[in-house]
């Protein structure tokens, strides 16, 4: 008489074979992944980042949690990478679809965080840099799930004076959210605290804060936090990122927060 398996045998097994699967990966250099409530200067650090000469940072990317959703669900390659070419976003890229799809099938098999490289990589080839990064604030929200799917990841939680994020938002009505000082305040609190606790459930030394007004105070020191984070030489670049080709700037101009020709803005008046 066979031997009956109990319910959920195939739950160990599924788990040691992607076990198996990322011990044989090639080492990743990690990647930052730049967070924050809307108006904390996001933009402004993406800046900085991006001009690092080893480096680049697309605009707002959005789609890395329907990757990872339909990867769950839909795990066909055609699927995950129209997930990425139909979001509303994929023009921002400046990226060729057929380039796309042409590196995607190198990949075998094509995974949520397969596609999500081909995506980044291909990016950061067509900017002649050998690495990447992403600046979408709402990924606040979906650390875990990101840092489950990209080991590399390092998350950098760019954190503004709630109160100064309050005037700012008010001014710009940002997404048509509640624009009182007080419905601010507190959407501003519980993003934090959500934030913080997605971070507990992220591996150890892959996520860091920095507050906002250290990034303007002591913009060196803060970036070479990050570089030591992210295991990436700090580059004197960083901090003339106002110095980038026009053409650069005019696409990073978009959803620019905080710089305008190389002079920060504040509000830190109280």
């Amino acid at each position: 008489m066979k031997a009956q398996r109990q319910p959920g045998w195939r739950r160990p097994l599924a788990m040691a074979a992607q076990l198996r699967r990322r011990m044989a990966e090639p080492k990743r250099l990690p990647a930052p992944f730049v967070v924050g409530v809307n108006r904390s200067g996001t933009t402004l650090l993406r800046m900085m980042l991006d001009a690092h000469p080893e480096l680049t940072i697309p605009p707002e990317t959005h789609f890395i949690p329907e990757v990872i959703r339909r990867a769950n669900h839909e795990n066909t390659r055609r699927r995950l990478i129209r997930s990425i070419t139909r979001h509303p976003r994929w023009g921002d890229f400046g990226l060729d679809e057929s380039a796309l799809r042409a590196r995607a099938k190198q990949v075998r098999p094509l995974t949520a965080a397969g596609a999500i490289r081909c995506f980044y990589e291909l990016y950061a080839a067509e900017q002649g840099k050998p690495r990447w990064g992403d600046k979408t604030p709402r990924y606040m929200r979906a650390m875990p799930r990101i840092a489950r799917a990209l080991p590399e990841a390092r998350f950098v939680h760019l954190i503004r004076d709630g109160r100064d994020v309050a005037l700012s938002q008010r001014e710009r009505a940002i997404g048509g959210e509640a624009t009182t000082m007080t419905a601010m305040a507190e959407r501003w609190q519980r993003r934090i605290i959500a934030a913080r606790e997605g971070a507990t459930e992220i591996r150890a030394g892959t996520y860091l804060e920095i507050r906002y007004e250290d990034l303007v105070g002591d913009t060196e020191a803060t970036l070479r936090l990050i570089c030591e984070l992210v295991e990436l030489d700090f580059d004197p670049a960083m901090l003339e990122y106002h110095r980038r080709a026009p053409g650069r700037l005019a696409e990073m101009d978009r959803d620019l927060d905080n710089a305008e020709n190389g002079i920060v803005r504040t509000a830190t008046n109280r």
